[in-house]
């Protein structure tokens, strides 16, 4: 039987064979962070193949999978899934020095992930709304020094300037202030969900010209509270539309025009690329 430091190692070499990282360090923090850790005491609650299996026992090796694990069922809150999150990991690149928003952290898990990340000099605040998830965040991460976990609401809190925006909620559309916040060069990633045929992840950079999007993957997130009513968009994308969003502006800054792919009270897509000059 394998040890679960065994067991942890092959599940995060497993992954990184999956998703091809380009970052090495993205395969060891997932070989060094604990699961168990952030899921409360066994037997756990798996969800596999669309369904609910319960582990045989409490041995860490059954959470070593690319599986989700049951955080609160009753409110169809799990830990996510391993290889989206290496997958979103190996596009925005933490780097050492960056400072990380987390908007759903959940127990805390892949705010750890992200924290060794950009360990040294780095910081990761850690949003999350469900104020039992919160406290079960703080106390997981209690040892992370590069770690704070604030409970409260991510689509009004005034957040801090950030060279990430790492969203784990569904939303119809990113409040203004998800893009705001970005520094040069920063990146948004985000669950969008602005239909009920529609889920993408999206990956935005800020450049200098403005915000650079491309939906690169299917995404399927829980909603995320306070950006996730479709009553107020003006225009909702087809799957079409939306997979060829290419840009998002906001608009206080330029009105939507004949290439918007989706148009919302604040901001637009459309599936005119950034210029470079």
């Amino acid at each position: 039987m394998s040890t679960p430091a065994e067991a942890r190692r092959a599940y995060a070499k497993h992954l990184a064979a999956l998703v091809g990282l380009p970052d090495p360090r993205i395969d060891e923090a997932f070989a060094t962070v604990p699961r168990e850790a952030f899921l409360g005491p066994g037997p756990w609650t798996l969800i596999e193949d669309g369904g609910f299996v319960a582990t045989p026992d409490a041995d860490p090796i059954h959470i070593y999978r690319n599986v989700l694990v049951v955080l609160e069922a009753e409110k169809g809150i799990n830990n996510g899934e391993p290889l989206l999150h290496a997958m979103w990991m190996a596009r925005i690149a933490p780097q050492p020095g960056e400072t990380v928003i987390h908007i759903g952290a959940g127990s805390g898990y892949y705010t750890a992930l992200l924290s060794l990340l950009v360990t040294p000099g780095g910081h990761v605040a850690a949003y999350e709304i469900n104020a039992g998830l919160a406290a079960r965040a703080r106390a997981n991460l209690h040892s992370y020094a590069s770690v704070s976990v604030i409970h409260g609401d991510a689509t009004t809190a005034a957040l801090p300037r950030a060279d990430i925006v790492y969203v784990n909620a569904g939303v119809t559309a990113p409040p203004p202030g998800w893009l705001e916040v970005l520094k040069p060069g920063g990146r948004l990633i985000f669950p969008w969900r602005p239909a009920e045929r529609v889920g993408l992840a999206v990956a935005v950079t800020r450049t200098a010209y403005g915000y650079a999007c491309d939906p690169f993957m299917p995404s399927w997130f829980i909603a995320c509270i306070g950006a996730s009513a479709t009553t107020a968009a003006n225009l909702i994308p087809s799957p079409e539309q939306a997979a060829r969003s290419r840009s998002i502006w906001l608009a206080c800054e330029r009105p939507p025009d004949d290439t918007a792919t989706a148009i919302f009270p604040d901001l637009w897509f459309s599936d005119c690329p950034i210029p470079h000059s």
